[in-house]
Order: C-alpha cells, then structure tokens, then sequence
C-alpha cells in the first residue's frame, strides 16, 4: 500500500512540474530552489506518515497467573519471564507496534479487549485459566472486529481434561498451543 501510494504521489508531482513548464511560467532559480525545498520537506512528511499509518499495531493480552512466567511451575512454562521474552520480540519484530498488557482479571482483559478490538491489527491472547471458564470473554471476543488469536505455551490436549475444553477458541481466528513461547512468535511470524 505504502509503496503503491508513494508511486501515485510521485506521478501527480511530476505532472504538476510538467504542466509548469508547459504554462510559460518563469521562476527565478530562488523561486525554484525554495519551491524544491518545500516540495521535497512535503514529500518525506506524506512517507512519514504513509509509513506510520501502515505499521501493524498488535497487542499482546495475556491472563491469571502468566506474570508468574520465569518462577511458575519451570518445566511446564519455562524459566525466562514475560517480560523478557516481549523485550526479544519487540527486537525481532521492530517493523510491528508489539504491546502487551497483562491482567489476573477478567473485566479488566474484556476492558482491554475492547480497547483495542476494533483498531488494532491483531490481538494474541492468553486466556489463561480463563480460557476454560469465561463466557464473557468468549462474547467479547466475537463482538470486536479485530481477529484474535488463542494462545497457549503448553500443550492444553495433553494436560488435565478440564483444559482441553476451551470456550473462546470458536471466536478466535486460530489457536497456537505446545510450542512454549514462542507460541507467541508463531502467530507473528504468519501475520507480518
């Protein structure tokens, strides 16, 4: 999109110099270099911009218990700690807007969710617990526009029956589970 708009912004000036010329209309070389200038500074605000409202803004929203990831149940989770783990994927993935907001409870996730469900790119979301239990994030997630993607870092089908049962994966685009954390760069690495 950017490349393309780009493209058609630098056919219109060079139309716009072209009928310049063709309407007999001297310009002293100050008037030239100054009209350059200003030309010039407008065409790399229109990229800035351009460039800006192009980036992919993705939020990461993860539930109960993941701020204990690093000292919760090491083998299952792993023994790095989210935040970590989002400072090497903010790196990784520099061209995206990666946020991440993290809460143990479930009307501060559904306030989120609709924060940022009907303008961001895409929403990966660790449930948690909640992934199994909540209706209402199940609802919220199919009244929002922006596709949200189901996250686990273990396997759900191997562990207890009671997490095999997930009611917000009908609602979510794709669900990512058993791959530890990078769960998380899966979905990030098909979306960019």
């Amino acid at each position: 999109i950017f490349n393309s708009l780009l493209l058609i912004f630098s056919a219109k000036l060079e139309s716009f110099f072209t009928s310049l010329m063709y309407e007999s209309i001297v310009f002293s070389d100050r008037d030239l270099s100054i009209l350059k200038y200003v030309l010039n500074s407008f065409i790399d605000v229109f990229q800035l911009i351009l460039y800006i409202s192009c980036i992919m803004k993705v939020i990461i929203i993860n539930g109960p218990n993941l701020n204990l990831l690093g000292v919760r149940e090491k083998s299952i989770y792993g023994n790095i700690s989210f935040e970590d783990y989002f400072n090497n994927l903010k790196q990784e993935f520099s061209e995206l807007k990666l946020e991440y907001f993290q809460s143990n409870i479930e009307g501060e996730i559904i306030d989120k969710l609709q924060e940022v469900g009907f303008n961001y790119d895409a929403i990966l979301l660790n449930a948690g617990g909640y992934t199994h239990t909540s209706v209402s994030i199940s609802d919220c997630i199919k009244a929002i526009e922006t596709p949200v993607y189901e996250i686990h870092i273990s396997n759900i089908y191997s562990r207890e029956e009671f997490r095999r049962n997930s009611l917000i994966s009908k609602n979510c685009k794709a669900i990512i589970c058993g791959l530890g954390l990078d769960s998380y760069k899966t979905v990030l690495l098909s979306i960019k």
